[in-house]
């Protein structure tokens, strides 16, 4: 299924309803399905790494625009046996995004609409502090980090 942000996500079918979803909808779906199976053993994760034009090239154009390296993004996964598991794309893989990994926790299907918003803006706020030569505040920052997100569903 595509990439692409759901209508309702805290509707845990969005992705079928869709036909696609983003890495949050996609993977918490599958778990709550290793949940309904017994396979607990299957963990997801909320991780965030540093999304930039080599690891992220569709970006490119938006980071140029704005004279920035990266920009710190949230990004959810499954684990099994502690191999990463990504199906937010069709050939995503671990590779993408595993060198430029900053942390990494364990989080639940009910925490994506919420939590990992709240946890995404704190971390950007805390990022934005330890980079004072980025020259935008949250809330420019996270307007950026939207046209980021816009240019990967194209």
């Amino acid at each position: 299924m595509p990439y692409k942000r759901n209508k309702n996500k805290n509707d845990e079918l969005c992705v079928l309803k869709d036909h696609g979803g983003t890495c949050s909808t996609k993977h918490a779906l599958l778990k709550k399905l290793a949940n309904e199976n017994g396979v607990e053993e299957i963990k997801l994760f909320l991780g965030i790494f540093k999304m930039n034009a080599l690891n992220t090239p569709k970006i490119s154009p938006v980071l140029e625009k704005y004279r920035l390296l990266e920009i710190a993004e949230a990004h959810n996964y499954l684990k099994y046996k502690n191999e990463i598991l990504d199906f937010t794309r069709k050939n995503s893989k671990p590779e993408d995004f595993i060198s430029d990994l900053i942390e990494e926790l364990e989080i639940q299907p009910e925490q994506i609409p919420d939590f990992k918003v709240k946890y995404h803006q704190k971390f950007i706020e805390k990022y934005l502090r330890e980079n004072p030569q980025i020259p935008f505040d949250m809330k420019r920052f996270w307007e950026i980090r939207e046209e980021c997100i816009a240019a990967l569903q194209k």
